[in-house]
């Protein structure tokens, strides 16, 4: 899902359109002479010619697209692996491997990257049209990308559960073409992430880690000031819309619906900002507008079946997260997913919200001891600003953030069991920073622990509110009911397949782009005019008097087109609560129990169940596992663990005389965290009161604690312990902290100095 104001990357009013409000009047602005008139009328006259002539061009573009079959819009060379078309059942999806360029060779040892585009009104491509994007970055990495794509039409018969299999096949196809490496990372963009959550669920075998951007996966969540969209299925009753728009389409839900959705959402860029942004800078912002709207104008289908499924198992029943939605004779549960979960949400995104974009992990897990003690890893990224569309095809965010998580897939891979949020320190200060500030190499990334009070945190609302959408799911169940038993035999009964594609042809974003195009009468003389432009282009200083007072205006219509949008959205708010809460359809419909609640309730009788089976081997094993629960005790200490300690704990098995200290080469570290991890989620007071069992003298002890401190860099947290549970550890084993500070340092210094030994060891 997607709003024109994130991929353009236009904010709703730009810097240079908001200086003082209408009224003042700046130095700058005073009034002109007929001089400087004359020149700012010829400036806008041409820029005028160029704006007309760059929406021909938008229109020609649309046409050009419809006739070579609207393809993806991928900025890399591509070849089909699978198609849908001949699975059986088939659906218009099929798997493409891009073609890198030849300045980035692939590492034949490098996991291959199946990129998934969302199918949301839009057709695919706004993963990889940039080469930097998501695609760029993993092929800058040396992995070979896929891409999932697919058709404008769909196959008759087609449903979720049929693009969702032929998905399955299409990453059997992948692991098939790589015998030997790592299960493949899969990245899926909006309604895809949802999609391949789900298909991961039933079959996790086929999944590396996951990586979802601006995923709706919760979608009540939010709050009334980040997403007040949700709130507009309550006042159209629910999903029977859905159903008898699809049927007025003869079993076609048109996307283009839902691409007017998404512009309503802000129609003062939708309307106003847009456009005049590329009238403004049109020399420098055509390229860039024709570049998107080639993408945004592309409208495809889906079946009645498939807009049923989604609108109510997730839009209105929201049952994902709660492990309620049916694949046939699977269920979906969340809980099922094995490998790590990667998760990006943005503040600046009015169509995922962070909350959404979180919650489910309460809502699936109730509880983060009960995600360690599963064995399950997730990581969520939050960006400060970024829009929606820009998460996926934002240039700066792919050579950052995109960069960052296909770069540390490994240490994803190796964290201990939990729930982490990635962040960006600097070096030099580990002081938090925002993303847009940090440089590259300037920074290390972190992986600090997480508790579901701080994803609660992210929505200062709370969650009260999503009581409304529990009533509204059960109204909806009774309005969609009774259209399909008495409404919707009529309605099928009186619409043609050629008949719905004719009024399909006729919406209002399909026609904005055929008729300017060269195809009006008037196209002769606006390309003349934008040659005559082109030849005799004489822009004005921005800082021009009159330039001035044009911003000024420009920012006063974008004030009072997004009051409007507040007022309109305030009102559909009201009418919201009104309806469906407690005193209105609440009364009759009462809202069921809390999700969270639910979950949380599950994951405390998991828990116990889980201690009650760790406990009679609490204190069996030896050196090793000693050093993986005090390294967990400080994972908690510090709340975090820097990116290279997962390294060293590689490295530190290898080390010249490690024997000695009690370092088995064979010992599988990154596994053996893992399962330590588990046993100390459920039972933390045990495990490391059981510490004395596991290293039961004076030097088994100090060496644990200084490689422990080695591995996690925290020799100063040793030495003065800031935290109950490092005093806890010290105090337990016992240990001089001089002599334990001394040996990790030497440690740390064996493992990163001699640079040869250190490179040759990481390749290996």
């Amino acid at each position: 899902m997607a709003t024109r104001k994130k991929a353009t990357s236009a904010p709703t009013a730009s810097p240079a359109a908001t200086p003082e409000p209408v009224g003042t009047t700046p130095a700058a602005a005073q009034p002109a002479d007929w001089g400087e008139m004359a020149a700012y009328m010829m400036d806008a006259t041409q820029r005028t010619f160029l704006f007309w002539d760059t929406l021909l061009n938008r229109g020609n573009n649309y046409i050009e697209h419809l006739d070579q079959g609207t393809p993806p819009l991928l900025k890399f060379e591509h070849e089909v692996v699978l198609d849908g078309h001949n699975l059986t059942p088939p659906c218009n999806y099929a798997l493409l491997r891009l073609v890198p360029p030849a300045h980035m060779p692939v590492n034949p040892q490098a996991r291959p990257v199946v990129v998934v585009d969302p199918r949301a009104g839009h057709g695919p491509g706004i993963g990889g049209f940039k080469m930097d994007s998501e695609v760029g970055m993993a092929m800058h990495a040396g992995h070979t990308v896929y891409f999932v794509t697919f058709r404008p039409e769909p196959e008759e018969g087609q449903t979720l559960f049929t693009v969702m299999d032929a998905e399955a096949q299409f990453l059997e196809a992948v692991i098939a073409r790589h015998p030997g490496l790592p299960k493949p990372v899969v990245i899926g963009n909006c309604q895809a992430g949802w999609a391949m959550m789900a298909l991961n669920s039933v079959r996790p075998e086929l999944f590396g880690p996951l990586m979802v951007m601006g995923a709706p996966l919760s979608y009540w969540a939010g709050s009334s000031q980040l997403n007040p969209m949700r709130y507009a299925g309550a006042s159209l009753g629910g999903s029977w819309l859905a159903s008898f728009t699809s049927d007025m389409g003869a079993d076609r839900f048109d996307g283009a619906h839902l691409v007017d959705n998404f512009e309503r959402l802000n129609p003062a860029n939708t309307y106003w900002n847009k456009y005049y942004n590329l009238w403004s800078q049109v020399d420098t912002e055509a390229e860039r507008f024709l570049e998107f709207e080639r993408w945004w104008g592309g409208f495809f289908r889906m079946t009645g079946s498939e807009i049923e499924a989604i609108v109510e198992n997730l839009f209105v029943g929201n049952r994902l997260a709660r492990g309620t939605v049916k694949a046939g004779d699977r269920t979906i549960d969340l809980r099922n997913i094995t490998a790590p979960v990667v998760v990006f949400a943005s503040w600046g995104d009015n169509i995922t919200p962070p909350p959404q974009a979180l919650d489910w992990i309460i809502d699936t897990w109730g509880d983060e001891r009960a995600i360690a003690a599963a064995g399950r890893t997730i990581v969520y990224v939050l960006h400060d600003s970024v829009g929606h569309l820009g998460i996926f095809v934002g240039g700066e965010i792919a050579r950052k953030e995109h960069d960052q998580l296909v770069s540390s897939l490994d240490i994803i891979e190796s964290l201990p069991p939990g729930l982490y949020e990635m962040k960006l320190r600097d070096k030099a200060g580990l002081s938090d920073l925002r993303w847009d500030e940090l440089e590259p190499g300037a920074y290390t990334v972190h992986y600090e622990h997480r508790t579901m009070d701080d994803i609660r945190a992210i929505n200062p609302e709370g969650r009260e509110e999503e009581a409304i959408f529990s009533t509204l799911s059960k109204v909806s169940e009774r309005n969609a009911e009774f259209y399909k038993t008495w409404m919707r035999p009529w309605v099928q009964a009186t619409t043609l397949r050629p008949w719905a594609d004719a009024l399909g042809k006729l919406h209002p974003l399909r026609l904005q782009r055929q008729l300017l195009s060269d195809q009006m009468p008037l196209a002769p003389f606006i390309r003349q005019g934008a040659e005559w432009a082109r030849a005799h282009r004489t822009p004005v200083a921005a800082d021009h008097p009159l330039k001035v007072i044009e911003k000024q205006l420009a920012a006063k219509v974008t004030e009072q087109l997004n009051q409007l949008r507040d007022q309109r959205n305030e009102q559909t708010i009201e009418q919201a609560r009104k309806l469906y809460g407690p005193d209105g359809l609440g009364k009759q419909f009462p809202p069921d129990k809390p999700d969270a609640e639910v979950a949380h309730d599950r994951a405390l009788q998991a828990l116990e169940a889980a201690r009650a089976a760790v406990l009679p081997d609490i204190a069996k094993g030896g050196f090793a596992e000693g050093v993986c629960r005090i390294v967990l005790a400080g994972m908690v200490s510090i709340g975090a663990f820097e990116r290279r300690s997962l390294r060293l704990a590689r490295l530190l098995a290898q080390l010249p005389g490690g024997a000695s200290l009690g370092l088995d080469p064979k010992v599988n570290w990154v596994q053996l965290l893992k399962s330590q991890a588990r046993i100390t989620a459920v039972a933390p007071v045990e495990a490391l009161n059981a510490l004395e069992q596991l290293l039961p003298d004076a030097t088994a002890r100090e060496n644990a604690l200084a490689v422990s401190a080695a591995v996690m860099m925290i020799e100063p947290t040793l030495a003065n312990p800031r935290s109950e549970i490092i005093e806890f550890v010290m105090a337990t084993l016992g240990a001089d902290p001089d002599r334990v500070i001394a040996l990790a340092r030497r440690l740390t210094d064996a493992i990163e100095k001699p640079a040869p030994t250190r490179k040759a060891a990481s390749r290996a």
